[in-house]
């Protein structure tokens, strides 16, 4: 059977045609690094010429994070030095 009110090819296109994808609008940031526009800096933390972000601080509470997870794994015998010494590498 042929649907009666059958869309036809244009129509369909006409209809799909605002659905594409569009890129992000990259900003270039005083530190020379690229960033999503309105949003602060990944690399120095900074906004509209101001520090929003503590990217010192964040990078070594994330290194305490990681080093109490490593010795909890290790505790538990979940990981083993070789194991260690291969994740290090990669």
């Amino acid at each position: 059977m042929v649907v009666r009110m059958r869309a036809n090819r244009s129509k369909t296109g006409m209809r799909r045609s605002h659905a594409a994808l569009s890129s992000s609008n990259l900003s270039k940031c005083e530190c020379g690094a690229m960033r999503l526009s309105h949003r602060a800096c990944p690399e120095c933390g900074k906004y509209n010429g101001q520090i929003i972000i503590d990217v010192v601080a964040r990078a070594k509470r994330q290194a305490r994070r990681e080093k109490r997870r490593n010795k909890e794994l290790k505790e538990s015998g979940q990981i083993t030095e070789s194991k260690e010494k291969e994740e290090v590498k990669t």
